[in-house]
Formats: C-alpha cells, structure tokens, sequence
C-alpha cells in the first residue's frame, strides 16, 4: 500500500470514529409519518463516485419511489457517473456531486455543502452507516425526517442476505420507516440492481456484439481485471480461458476490457473496448453469461440483468456478491475446475442456483 493510501485509510478512521454518533439520538420516537404523500422531495446520500457503489444504491432507490411514488429525488454523490447511471430513473430529479478532489476544488466542494442546507426536503437519507460524509449531509440538510442510516432492528440482521451492500439499506429503511408508523413490508425481495437500459440501447448492443462476433452462436462475456488485490494473476486467467475455449466450443467467448485497456489474457479473446457505461451494458446485455472478478463491471453485468458469476478472492464474498437473475460469487481459492464447470453449465442451462454450492 502506497504512503498517500495509507494516509487515507488513516483520514477516514479518524472521520469515521468522529463521526459515528451523528444523529445517534436521532430516531424521531416522537415523529409519526401518517400520510405518504406528505414526502414529495427526498435525498439520498452516498458520496461516493465509484461505478460499483453507484449501481449498489439503485436497489433502494427503487425502493424509496415505490414507497413515496409522488416524491423527486436528489443524490448526493461524488464524481460524474450517476447522471450516467440513473439516467432513466424518472423519479431522480437532480444530481448533486462532490468534486474527487476536494482540497483541489474547495471553493466548488464549499458551495456544495452550502446547496444542501438551502434545499428542502422532506426525507433525507445516508445509505452507508460507515459513510462520514453520508452522514454529515443528513445531519446538515434541513429535512424534517432524517435517516442515518443505521440499522434499528436486530430481527433486520438475521436476515440471511442482511450483510450485502445493495441490500442492508434497505432493510435499515424500512425499519426506520416502521418507526414513523408506516406500514412497511419487511419481507419483499430487495430489487435487483438496475441500469434500466432501454429497448433501443439494447438493440444497439446486440448490433456490436453481432459485429464482434460475426456468428449467431450464444456468448459468454469474461471481463479479467480488477483493481488491487482483487485482480487474479494472469496465469489464474491464461489457465481459466483455456478451460473455457476448450469446454464451450458451441460459444463464443468474448472479453469487456477495463478504461486502463489491459487484458489478462494478452488480448487473445474478441474483444470489446468503450468508456461509455451504458453502451458497455448493453452489449453484456446481450450475452448469456458473464464471468468476472468483483469490480464496478461486475455489478454493471448484474444491472443489465444477466447471469454473473463474481470471481472473489480477497473481498467480502456476502456483501459483494451479484445476487439477481440465476448469478452467483464464488471463492476461487475453494473452487477445482469441476466446480467451475458445473456451476456455468447450470447457468446456462437456466438452473437456480438455490443451494448450488451445498449440491457441488
């Protein structure tokens, strides 16, 4: 880990144990949320300008709109990608981002936060309890119901999909929603991580993915990079591929490449290039399987909605994992070759894979 990394981490203890008990006091016992319509302007906190950690909150954004179906939604984020993101998203209204760079830009990080306290809403909303900066803008915004974003219900956490970090959220809201008496459904399935690509935005991607491909077989999407740790070797993926080819002939085997354009298989699968994240879903969208290591391209293929198998090897495997549409994480440091190729052909042979890695 380089210096400036580790002084982050150490800057964000700090701020996290700082700002821990921000709104600790803060549950509004004495506050009753009679009508729903009564929210007709929410904020949502999650600075963070991540790919992956964007995608991640659509879950409960979807949530808040089917809660509070008359409500406009601001986000609180960082970076440039959430317009992207949630571009079809009618319910969101404005996208409020801090720059990555702070320090660089204080003046514009400044107005910022001043932009908050001058908002009204009526709901403002920290997705990440952890999150300093999520919390801070709750306690700060001028909303009369404030959540942030801890969990208050233990019967919450023994869900057995509590721990994911699309999911937590919330299950966390609906528990501060039934201290509001408002009657919630705390045992709904949690949505699927969602794009929301439209019909022409995938007849688009199936257009190049025909000119990558130049046949009508299926495909299997592989996409070999990730960031750090979490990046497998290339003889892990040189071995893997091999595997692949010579397992699924009836297929094609195509690979997404990263921004940094780098491949860990030297380039040897068609291959498929662009920093547009919409146009990259759309054409995962038009594959039947997606196998990655965790990364923000990893819960993109779960966004689009197709079939994704997580490759985890130092991550949280629970809190990480694509979890919609048959998709599965698995630990490599567990899994043998037979492993592997069951688990695709039940994917691919439209298996659920409740209870898979007991049956392998």
């Amino acid at each position: 880990m380089s210096v400036l990394s580790k002084i982050n981490v150490h800057r964000r203890n700090i701020m996290r144990n700082l700002t821990k008990n921000v709104g600790k006091a803060n549950i509004q016992d004495d506050f009753i949320l009679v009508d729903k319509s009564e929210i007709k302007k929410v904020l949502i906190c999650r600075p963070n300008g991540r790919l992956g950690n964007l995608l991640l909150i659509t879950p409960l954004v979807q949530e808040v709109s089917e809660m509070f179906p008359n409500c406009k939604i601001d986000l609180f984020v960082k970076g440039t990608l959430a317009p992207i993101i949630f571009e079809k998203y009618d319910s969101v209204d404005k996208i409020i981002h801090l720059p990555k760079k702070p320090f660089k830009s204080l003046v514009e990080y400044s107005k910022v936060w001043i932009s908050l306290k001058k908002a009204h809403y009526d709901l403002a909303i920290n997705v990440d309890q952890n999150s300093s900066s999520g919390r801070l803008a709750v306690q700060f915004s001028n909303a009369k119901y404030k959540f942030f974003g801890d969990s208050i219900d233990e019967s919450a956490e023994q869900k057995n999909d509590f721990e994911h970090i699309a999911k937590y959220p919330v299950y966390n809201f609906r528990n501060f929603l039934s201290k509001l008496r408002l009657p919630t459904n705390s045992n709904k399935i949690i949505a699927p991580i969602d794009l929301k690509l439209s019909a022409s935005e995938i007849t688009e991607g199936r257009k190049k993915l025909k000119e990558i491909t130049d046949n009508d077989k299926k495909t299997i999407c592989i996409f070999t990079y990730a960031t750090g740790a979490k990046c497998l070797s290339e003889e892990w993926w040189e071995k893997f591929y091999s595997q692949l080819t010579a397992e699924y002939k009836d297929y094609n085997i195509i690979e997404i490449l990263p921004v940094e354009n780098v491949s860990q298989i030297g380039f040897k699968a068609p291959s498929f290039y662009s920093k547009d994240i919409r146009e990259i879903g759309s054409v995962i969208a038009n594959t039947e399987l997606f196998i990655g290591a965790d990364s923000g391209i990893m819960h993109l293929s779960s966004a689009v909605h197709t079939p994704t198998i997580g490759l985890f090897s130092v991550s949280n495997l629970k809190k990480y994992e694509p979890y919609d549409n048959c998709s599965i994480g698995i630990d490599v440091n567990l899994y043998t070759k037979k492993k592997y190729i069951k688990t695709i052909n039940t994917i691919l042979n439209n298996g659920r894979l409740n209870g898979l890695s007991k049956a392998i």
